[in-house]
């Protein structure tokens, strides 16, 4: 297992790691919108979805990997309201590359952010 850091994300703010390498699949923690110093990114789910996915981002790039490599998605949104502009972000993130995603909504997320996204990606 080998843990990625990277300071192009937001580092973790309780005792686990931006990602873990197991094999030739990497695992992101979820990310938030936070910016890199820490700082939360204020803002409706436009504002916030686009943060979460430049952490993503960021994190996945620092294992030498990118967003074509991801395989699954799970999005956790505050409010399913939110889905359609949400998903219209995620879409223009990943272009033509759909991997497989569970989208949930959920009581709270940290910081009473209204999304969080995690990700699984080949290495490969």
């Amino acid at each position: 297992m080998q843990v990625i850091q990277t300071p192009n994300a937001p580092a973790a703010i309780g005792p686990y790691s931006q990602a873990m390498v197991v094999g030739d699949l990497l695992f992101t923690s979820g990310q938030i919108p936070l910016r890199a110093d820490g700082t939360l990114v204020e803002g409706d789910i436009t504002v916030q979805t686009t943060q979460v996915l430049a952490n993503l981002k960021a994190v996945i790039e620092a294992a030498g990997a990118n967003l074509s490599k991801v395989v699954k998605t799970t999005v956790f949104l505050k409010n399913l309201d939110d889905f359609v502009v949400m998903n219209g972000i995620y879409a223009e993130a990943f272009g033509t590359h759909t991997p497989a995603r569970s989208t949930v909504q959920v009581a709270k997320l940290p910081r009473d952010v209204l999304v969080e996204i995690e990700a699984i990606v080949s290495l490969k």
